[in-house]
């Protein structure tokens, strides 16, 4: 046999969690066909040297679902090692839509996502209307491969119009939802995306449908998966309602599908709340609800100025003026009246929702504008204003308004504490991932996961085994997620494959570039020791550069591929 590909000399981690052995691997017709030491021909040789070789990552949420469209590659998680993305998180895609709803299912996106609007509307097409419309198109063309879930608040758009975010569904209405979720998921969608998450407004200022959704049209839409018996349900915003009244753990329950859900973390908003969950999810486990959350290996730091903020929007005074004009905002912050509502915002007791730590110590100036408070750069709020003798939230807006709303400020709130996230990333009853691709992208990039658990948590912190670092980015998302031909290095299994070096595998420094859509920005987030990216048996790419090759599919959920295979 003449192989299409024979990765030499490797250190095959094979995604079980198992000991790591010397080999090689090869592929055939993109299919692993041997492992072990392997004699023959093959097209193409790549020489590991010793280095890693893992199955391909898996980056299980994120928001590519315009980007895409431009940027089949879905960068930078394919830099990063990852072969597999999913899209259509936290109840929101781009399909469902009919032509006149197309501007404000993109503008929930962009709000949520803070994907900036003018980049969607230069670089989202809108060849399609059905899910499975959608689907195909994406599909034409694709570097790495993409899964998709049907989004809630798309569905329900589509299904009662300019009133979704107003009113419960009619009965038509809700079988209407039930019938465009039946016709994604009979199209291959992995599953179903919900949210409770009730600081997710569209680009007008209104909640999101899914968020004004009825407990009782989750219930419904879950059931479809229910009888199709395949598909996952994901829900943004679900820790606080699944550890009110298991909410999700009722949904895995009543539908019999795995629920995955945001997030488990550690967070200065709510000091060792995690614990708590933690423990929460431990006992659901056991009661043998299938409700898992995910988990982040990263420390998540916002960037963001005050004309694109997302940090205060949970506060009733500030939403409309975070959402107005850049006049409107520097009146408002400048009006006497107006600021002393936002402090007491600011200064009320903390809730399950809020958006704000009032960690004034944690808000960071990174980049003023004006040439005589470049001395500013790296102080924090809370010191600034005691040197100026003012309270946190004046010298705050102060310096925005002086800069005229142009400083970039940054915010560390979220797994800032190594100790507590060590023993989250080491739970089996969480699930690593939310790197959030394509998502905030002028905020952060975050979508370094992989090279973050190997590099820091693994090789620096020593948590876990290098082994089962990489069963956790790999095997465990793939069962969690229904995609079961992907996640092991295993004769049968998809050639989706990554060759790293555990020795100096890390994120590089994140910086700017202009390559969006009507030359928009974002912050990019390279990765070091990534050597070969392949996927489905195909090298995309060699040290971080494109091969040319767009190896990509379209991945679906585990009935519609038995049937293909079926007959």
């Amino acid at each position: 046999m003449t192989y299409d590909l024979l990765i030499k000399n490797g250190r095959i981690i094979d995604g079980s969690g198992r000991p790591a052995f010397h080999g090689d691997v090869a592929v055939k017709k993109g299919t692993i066909v041997e492992l072990g030491r392997v004699s023959g021909p093959a097209r193409q040789v790549i020489e590991a040297d010793g280095r890693a070789v893992a199955p391909g990552f898996i980056d299980n949420h994120c928001h590519y679902d315009a980007q895409v469209l431009w940027d089949p590659l879905c960068t930078y998680s394919c830099d990063h090692g990852a072969t597999t993305v999913i899209i259509g998180n936290c109840s929101l895609a781009l399909a469902p839509v009919k032509p006149e709803a197309r501007e404000k299912l993109a503008g929930m996106l962009s709000y949520v996502e803070a994907i900036p609007m003018d980049v969607l509307q230069a670089g989202v097409p809108w060849t399609w209307e059905t899910f499975p419309e959608y689907m195909s198109a994406i599909g034409r063309r694709l570097g790495v491969n993409v899964g998709t879930l049907v989004g809630h608040s798309a569905v329900r758009l589509y299904a009662m119009g300019p009133e979704c975010s107003d009113r419960d569904a009619t009965d038509a209405e809700l079988e209407a939802m039930r019938r465009v979720v039946r016709d994604a998921i009979d199209a291959g969608a992995l599953g179903l995306s919900i949210t409770r998450n009730m600081n997710h407004f569209d680009i007008a200022g209104k909640r999101i449908p899914a968020a004004c959704a009825p407990e009782s049209e989750l219930f419904a839409l879950a059931d479809v998966l229910r009888e199709a018996g395949t598909g996952v349900i994901q829900c943004g915003g679900g820790t606080n309602p699944e550890m009110k009244d298991r909410l999700l753990s009722r949904i895995s329950q009543a539908s019999g599908r795995q629920v995955m859900y945001n997030t488990l973390l550690e967070q200065a908003r709510q000091p060792g709340r995690w614990r708590t969950h933690l423990a929460h999810v431990e006992d659901t486990v056991r009661q043998g609800f299938r409700a898992v959350p995910l988990c982040n290996p990263g420390s998540i730091v916002n960037r963001f100025t005050m004309k694109n903020c997302q940090v205060f929007r949970s506060m009733p005074t500030w939403l409309p003026i975070l959402q107005g004009s850049d006049a409107d905002k520097l009146s408002a912050y400048r009006d006497p009246a107006t600021r002393a509502k936002l402090r007491a915002e600011v200064d009320a007791p903390l809730g399950p929702d809020s958006t704000f730590s009032k960690r004034w110590d944690l808000m960071v100036v990174e980049e003023p504008k004006l040439s005589k408070n470049r001395g500013l750069a790296g102080q924090h709020i809370a010191e600034i204003a005691k040197a100026q003798g003012k309270e946190p939230l004046d010298a705050f807006l102060d310096l925005a308004v002086e800069e005229d709303l142009d400083t970039v400020f940054s915010l560390g709130e979220i797994n800032m504490d190594t100790d507590a996230v060590g023993q989250i990333l080491s739970s089996p009853y969480a699930v690593v991932g939310l790197s959030d691709g394509g998502a905030h992208v002028q905020f952060h990039s975050n979508v370094s996961n992989p090279t973050r658990l190997l590099g820091y948590w693994v090789r620096e912190k020593r948590i876990m085994s290098l082994e089962h670092a990489v069963r956790r980015l790999t095997f465990d998302s793939a069962l969690a997620f229904g995609i079961y031909d992907r996640g092991l290095l295993i004769p049968g299994m998809a050639a989706d494959l990554v060759v790293f070096d555990p020795d100096t595998v890390r994120p590089a420094k994140e910086d700017v570039v202009h390559d969006f859509p009507s030359n928009g920005w974002r912050m990019r987030e390279l990765a070091e020791g990534i050597h070969y990216t392949v996927v489905n048996g195909e090298v995309l790419l060699e040290k971080g550069t494109h091969t040319g090759a767009f190896p990509g599919r379209v991945l679906r959920n585990a009935r519609y591929e038995m049937a293909a295979k079926l007959g």
